[in-house]
């Protein structure tokens, strides 16, 4: 049974609607949009998860956006949160192509977002969603008109010897390990390990609150990737790479960098956004990884950028609306 998971620091933003919603392949992915809780309708904010997130992590952004004007639409990745899997073990991160996200969103926009979500239609993104988007705004099949990234995964620096971790990586690919997790890996969230040392968060308690979250949805936060995620990842990060990506992208951008990440190199941010014709960058010099799970102070800043960025629309009736109206109207 389709369920959002519930706790006691962390309980379900009211109001919304829980949907399966399936890809051109098949694959089942856990969906669920909200109105806002506002008169006036600016538009719609579609949230990209970075890799191994859910929903249920990103109920205090869903309340934010919804208080600022803003229908939400949330969605697990396959692989990851309660969409389906494609391997047997459901806590291993997998995907067998990263093209196959493109056909997630696909199945979003025309399930979710073209029939039933006011305009206009942007996207915010974390992480490996950072890159979806940054790669689906370069070739031209991205359904937003506005991009704010937070941490993109351009680069991932954790892996510290990249091209020998690429190559072992494709050689176990072509030896048939591509749904195997990858060497010493393990089925355990990085959401539940200790605060103390932590890459992603300074706040405590919102690091203990996504922990708990992570625990209630069990398996729906994965541990550590496959082999062919890893694979999948270095190739969609070496697309990004060449500057052509960069200058190809003409949608308007907003890339928030954490300037204290240990997950992605800012550095690498900084030059990819250089680039783009219509690319703005702001560096948090404080943030670790989650920005959106940061300190109050780090989460200010971010709102206040993110506010000058997508003013949206104040259109009443939405669009989406009016298309309703005159659908009841033409059967009356």
């Amino acid at each position: 049974m389709l369920t959002l998971a519930s706790t006691p620091e962390n309980p379900v933003p009211p109001g919304g609607t829980l949907v399966t919603v399936h890809a051109d392949d098949g694959i089942g992915l856990r969906v669920a949009h909200w109105r806002p809780t506002t008169r006036l309708v600016k538009g719609t904010v579609c949230l990209l998860q970075g890799r191994a997130e859910f929903i249920e992590k990103y109920y205090e952004t869903i309340t934010d956006l919804r208080r600022r004007g803003f229908a939400v639409v949330a969605f697990d990745w396959r692989g990851q949160g309660e969409s389906q899997r494609q391997v047997a073990d459901p806590h291993c991160g997998h995907v067998a192509r990263f093209d196959d996200y493109h056909r997630d969103l696909k199945a979003i926009e025309d399930a979710i977002l073209r029939p039933l979500m006011p305009h206009p239609h942007m996207c915010l993104a974390h992480s490996m969603g950072g890159a979806v988007a940054l790669t689906g705004a370069a070739e031209g099949w991205l359904p937003f008109t506005r991009i704010v990234t937070v941490a993109p995964m351009l680069s991932i620096r954790m892996i510290r010897f990249p091209g020998a971790s690429f190559l072992l990586a494709r050689i176990l690919h072509r030896l048939g390990f591509g749904r195997r997790y990858i060497p010493r890996g393990k089925p355990v969230s990085i959401a539940t390990n200790p605060f103390q040392g932590n890459r992603l968060s300074g706040d405590p308690a919102r690091y203990e609150r996504n922990a708990q979250a992570a625990r209630a949805v069990g398996a729906g936060a994965v541990g550590d990737p496959s082999v062919g995620w890893i694979v999948g990842a270095f190739r969609a990060m070496a697309k990004l790479s060449d500057p052509r990506a960069a200058a190809a992208i003409r949608i308007p951008a907003l890339v928030i960098a954490a300037g204290a990440d240990p997950v992605c190199d800012t550095r690498i941010t900084e030059r990819f956004v250089a680039r783009m014709p219509s690319g703005f960058l702001m560096v948090l010099p404080d943030a670790r990884h989650e920005i959106l799970s940061e300190r109050d102070a780090i989460r200010d800043d971010f709102w206040a950028a993110f506010d000058a960025f997508v003013p949206g629309t104040s259109a009443a009736p939405d669009r989406a609306e009016s298309d309703r109206k005159g659908v009841a109207a033409a059967s009356a």
